[in-house]
């Protein structure tokens, strides 16, 4: 088993899209990474205009799975003790990886024969990772510095996971751990670090991170089943170490070829795009099962760890931004990771259903289509080819139905060569929905033989519920070349993970190669129009976006009639007048909006109609603005917010009313480039407004990926005191003719 920049928007043509996009050059600097003592490295750290690292540390935890040296620390013989298994483990688990084991403990001269210390101040040597099996770990950690340990694994429970106190607890746990020097797996962890690996498989390896360690048996059982486990990391409730951490340690051992993780919540957002950054630069796929899809999920997750479970949506872009494959459930997470770690990159992408049965065949064919694999029909030559030894009547088009009885002789073997020879081909899928020997024997067996004589990716679904057949626990699951499934649906979501994988990481180019290094000018100009804690005017919205180059329609805010009758004569009729002051939100719905005015004496009137709904309604206005009207385009929304576990977010959908009722939008962290950005247009249902409909001509693309390019540099340059922004309605025209941001709402922190 294998189980375009538009001259409208931009006012320096090839250098104004660089800035916008982030690709600014900037400064590199030295800084040591990891914690002192935990075997840290100084390397070169790029920075991005707010300082923060572009990319991921990578913690030396070599030591913590491999130590030379460990201390027991309230180590146990006695019976009837819970610490006594606990210790019984370690020491079994410290004699197989070579490790000098120190026990500690106050009054007892041994355990289990090993001389003990009284205390860690007693230790005869320095110690790589220490295990305190102790109820209160503070005074420990902070006498650990003295010793030079490197890392300390603490399995006591109540901390952030029981609420405020317990994570007040925790935060001097933490503090005392950076003090002195220490990594800190933990609190609230368990033995899973110490498991008993087998050591006779070979192959990629799947490395295991689980925050609820019972959540990680199925992927370790698979051991049973021939995949290869290298290490499992349970980080418990992350007071230091982290699942970041462990994912960009993992992602450098030669030895891993997937990472499975099963997350209920992430302590820092963007620490774990920066590893999951540095994975997919190395192509180490990271698979995860990621809880808090629904609101009971969420509320769970956080009594259990006591961090933050993120906006599912937010967190669900994050991940497919970076590659990280999101499955839903434990036996998704055991099939696709052991698929991804074993399975060579294809040679293509085509994906042939080989069956001894039509309705077998289609049956999966449409699983496989409705989930996006590509079934590409084989070419007539191919086919004329199979028909030597599948009857005439039977479809060999993809899928091939052989009819069952070639797979009982030599036709069957040759069936499958002529099918993996097939240049288009890159995945075989044979679905065997029951036992039928000694066909399914045979089949079997020429399945085998064939996936180790080629490079191509042979999958089967042994759909039998019992699971003891010879043909699936001795045939199939003994080869290390064929993936093994026991669902259709599992299958199908692995290869397609599979594919999109080596997809994504063929050359693959980093978000964070987007951001930007130096502030752009626009920084210095909207200072003034800052306001903490307020909301902007709409006004006051529009210049921002003006000086980030957004277009806006031409417009003057005005204080009286006449003013208005003379802002309207330059502007040019038609025009549309607005209500405008600091926290007004919904002017529409106060009727403080007027469209297509024509006349100087209807831009009077208006002007007088909105000034006294405005005194009835008790809004202190700062003026009118009379706008030039923009009619024809397809409304779309840019908007920017903050998440509370990735920071700014910038979000496209389609706009105008229709946003709150069909919530149609794509969502995309910052940093990113044009790539993500046109790609958030293709998540879109509505993406078809824009190549236009019923005699519509074609959007200006390329300006609306302007418009989210620089509200993005907005999030990163201004996330500290920008809390939120929505360009709504954004009006694209017609290919070749901009964008034009009619309206804007900006809150500031």
């Amino acid at each position: 088993m294998l189980g375009s920049t538009h001259g409208t928007l931009t006012t320096n043509s090839r250098h104004a899209r660089a800035v916008a996009c982030g690709r600014a050059p900037g400064p590199t600097v030295h800084v040591h990474t990891g914690a002192a003592g935990a075997g840290s490295a100084e390397e070169a750290v790029d920075r991005d205009v707010s300082g923060r690292p572009l990319h991921a540390a990578v913690p030396d935890l070599d030591r913590f799975f491999r130590p030379e040296s460990m201390a027991l620390i309230g180590a146990s013989d006695a019976e009837g003790r819970p610490n006594t298994g606990i210790t019984r483990q370690l020491v079994a688990w410290a004699e197989r990886v070579g490790a000098r084991l120190h026990p500690v403990h106050p009054s007892r001269p041994s355990v289990f024969g090993i001389p003990c210390v009284p205390s860690v101040a007693d230790l005869s040597e320095p110690v790589d990772l220490a295990v305190l099996l102790v109820r209160d770990p503070l005074p420990v950690i902070e006498e650990l510095a003295e010793a030079k340990v490197k890392f300390a694994v603490v399995f006591a429970s109540g901390f952030a996971e029981t609420g405020p106190e317990g994570a007040a607890a925790q935060e001097r746990l933490a503090t005392a751990a950076r003090h002195a020097g220490v990594r800190l797996l933990g609190p609230n962890t368990n033995l899973n670090a110490f498991e008993e690996f087998r050591e006779d498989l070979d192959g990629p390896a799947i490395a295991l991170i689980t925050q609820s360690g019972h959540q990680g048996r199925p992927v370790f059982t698979l051991q049973e089943l021939g995949i290869r486990l290298s290490h499992w990391a349970p980080t418990g409730n992350e007071a230091d170490l982290e699942t970041a951490d462990f994912i960009s340690w993992f992602a450098t051992r030669p030895e891993v070829g997937a990472i499975a993780l099963y997350a209920e919540g992430l302590k820092d957002g963007r620490g774990f795009l920066l590893a999951a950054d540095r994975a997919a630069r190395a192509k180490v796929p990271v698979v995860a099962v990621k809880v808090g899809r629904t609101e009971t999920g969420a509320r769970t997750a956080a009594s259990h760890t006591g961090k933050l479970t993120g906006t599912d949506a937010v967190v669900d872009a994050a991940m497919r931004q970076y590659g990280v494959i999101r499955v839903d459930g434990l036996d998704e997470l055991q099939d696709t990771a052991a698929l991804l770690a074993r399975a060579r990159p294809p040679r293509a992408e085509g994906v042939v259903v080989y069956s001894i049965s039509g309705g077998t065949g289609a049956h999966f064919a449409d699983l496989a289509t409705a989930a996006g694999l590509p079934l590409p029909a084989l070419s007539a030559e191919k086919q004329t080819e199979l028909h030597q030894w599948i009857p005439a009547d039977l479809n060999v088009a993809n899928p091939v139905d052989n009819g069952g009885h070639p797979v009982g002789d030599w036709r069957g073997r040759k069936i499958i060569d002529a099918i993996l020879a097939d240049p288009s081909v890159g995945v075989l899928i044979c679905p065997i929905t029951g036992p039928f020997p000694p066909m399914s024997d045979r089949l079997a067996q020429d399945l085998v033989a064939a996936a180790e004589q080629t490079d191509k990716l042979v999958c089967v679904i042994w759909g039998s519920p019992v699971g003891t057949e010879d043909a699936y626990r001795t045939t199939l699951l003994g080869s290390s070349r064929v993936a093994t499934f026991r669902t259709f649906g599992n299958c199908v979501t692995a290869v397609r993970a599979y594919l999109d994988h080596h997809r994504f990481t063929t050359g693959y180019r980093s978000p964070f190669d987007d951001a930007p290094r130096t502030p752009s000018p626009a920084v210095r100009k909207v200072r003034g129009l800052m306001r903490p804690g307020e909301q902007l005017s709409e006004h006051a919205a529009k210049q921002l976006l003006r000086a980030y180059g957004i277009r806006v329609p031409r417009e003057q805010l005005v204080t009286s009639a006449a003013a208005a009758v003379r802002a309207a004569g330059l502007v040019g009729y038609p025009v549309v007048m607005k209500a405008s002051a600091p926290q007004l939100a919904h002017k529409t719905e106060l009727g403080l909006v007027r469209l297509g005015l024509t006349s100087a004496s209807q831009v009077r009137d208006t002007y007088r109609e909105l000034t006294d709904i405005a005194r009835f309604e008790g809004v202190d206005l700062d003026g009118v603005l009379v706008c030039q009207m923009v009619e024809r385009g397809v409304e779309m929304v840019v908007g920017l917010s903050h998440d509370p576990l990735f920071g700014p977010t910038v979000t496209v959908g389609v706009g105008g009313v229709l946003v709150e009722v069909l919530k149609d939008t794509a969502v995309r962290v910052p940093p990113f480039g044009e790539d993500h950005a046109r790609a958030m247009l293709g998540e879109l249902r509505g993406r078809g407004l824009l190549d236009g409909v019923r005699g519509a001509p074609p959007s200006d693309l390329d300006a609306l990926v302007e418009v989210v390019l620089r509200v993005q540099r907005m999030a990163l340059e201004l996330g500290d005191d920008l809390a939120e922004l929505e360009v709504n309605p954004l009006m694209v025209l017609e290919r070749g003719q901009g964008a034009v941001a009619l309206d804007a709402l900006a809150i500031c922190r």
